[in-house]
């Protein structure tokens, strides 16, 4: 049964490796379905490449079974029968929470020893009833619920629950402190990854930069369905121009035009004054334009070129550079890279494979390959930060 009520299930998850380590001993897979998303988040025994392995296999048997259709019993008792147990402590080598999450906002959660998830709704923690199973001799906490749209649902590896621990804190931050900086803090940011990107970055700071064990923070925001169209290089056949726009304008989602060429089509084809912004707010990005309804008018392959990079940084996130990418900036790059991340979940792009004259001009060696390779890698990182990316070739 579809309901009527179809939402956008937001997922990004961050991970900061122990310090002094290669690999991260925390691993979270994600899924998606038709009607539903998998997401397991598996932490492993200790840290390093023995820890990642554990996570790595504990993750992957987890998210394959339950896309194959196995229920949670089944599933963890293969986990369990799979992983070996440490003899000295008496535990299990891997903890994991696995949540699958329908499109109509229902959740099913399975806990095995990790830190219990946050529920804020409304800006405030919610606790949900939960009850204890007992598979194979090892208790997993269950819950089942229903997301509204703005619910953010957040699950976190202990190593951020103790960040601070003997550094800036004496005990580490609580549960109780991580659940109130979540409600005080979500209600500005509109998508997960920016959530998970905040959070990951508050643990780096109490861990002063050398992380005391590995940390990952994993997000899931409901939200309505956003739309954006983005319309690049103009048609292969000229007589097509027409026809494109029409297509084009039809969607109910925001509008951006990236290229001079492909601005000047929709000024003539839609009868619309189209003003150039003389501001130039960065010296490496071109000026940006203005159109009746059309959001965002930019130039093209030194605007995308740059708002990929942009992307690039976004992705990787802080530990890579010097700091992660400035959303806030009025160049059209900054511009088109915020509307992207933040207000949209449903991604179309509209690309003309026509050879842009401009182009040939042996002074300025771009072609239609650079384009078209822009846009690959464009559609790459879209795909990363978990949306929803369909192309059409003109």
């Amino acid at each position: 049964m579809v309901s009527k009520m179809s939402l956008f299930i937001d997922v990004a998850y961050d991970s900061l490796i122990k310090k002094d380590e290669e690999l991260c001993g925390d691993r979270v897979d994600i899924i998606r379905l038709e009607d539903s998303t998998i997401i397991v988040m598996a932490d492993g025994l200790g840290s390093g490449v023995k820890a990642n392995i554990l996570a790595s296999l504990t993750a992957k048997i987890a998210s394959t079974m339950l896309k194959e259709g196995a229920d949670i019993y089944e599933t963890v008792d293969t986990i369990v029968n799979t992983l070996p147990v440490c003899k000295v402590r008496s535990i299990a080598y891997c903890t994991f929470t696995l949540m699958k999450i329908y499109n109509d906002g229902r959740v099913y959660i399975a806990e095995y020893d990790n830190p219990p998830f946050f529920l804020i709704r409304n800006n405030k923690g919610i606790e949900m009833s939960k009850k204890e199973s007992i598979i194979n001799e090892k208790k997993v906490v269950e819950c089942q619920f229903t997301l509204q749209e703005g619910d953010v649902l957040t699950v976190v590896s202990d190593g951020c629950i103790h960040a601070g621990i003997g550094n800036i804190l004496n005990l580490g931050w609580s549960w109780n402190n991580v659940q109130n900086y979540l409600s005080r803090n979500i209600q500005c940011r509109r998508s997960a990854k920016n959530i998970t990107k905040d959070l990951i970055q508050v643990c780096w700071d109490l861990y002063g930069g050398k992380p005391g064990d590995d940390t990952t923070v994993v997000c899931v925001k409901a939200r309505k369905p956003e739309y954006i169209d983005l319309f690049t290089g103009p048609p292969k056949d000229a007589q097509n121009d027409s026809y494109v726009i029409k297509e084009f304008m039809k969607g109910s989602g925001k509008k951006i035009i990236c290229g001079g060429t492909t601005s000047n089509i929709a000024r003539r084809e839609l009868g619309r004054e189209l003003k150039v912004n003389l501001d130039f707010f960065d010296k490496d990005v071109p000026p940006t334009a203005t159109m009746e309804g059309i959001d965002l008018v930019t130039e093209g392959v030194l605007t995308l070129s740059k708002a990929i990079e942009k992307l690039s940084n976004y992705e990787t996130g802080f530990l890579k550079h010097e700091h992660s990418c400035d959303l806030e900036g009025k160049d059209g790059a900054s511009r088109l890279v915020k509307m992207l991340i933040d207000e949209c979940t449903h991604f179309n792009l509209w690309v003309g494979k026509a050879i842009n004259p401009a182009h040939q001009n042996p002074n300025f060696p771009l072609d239609l390959s650079i384009k078209l390779k822009l846009v690959d890698q464009l559609v790459e990182y879209m795909k990363k930060l978990g949306k929803y990316v369909n192309v059409t070739y003109l």
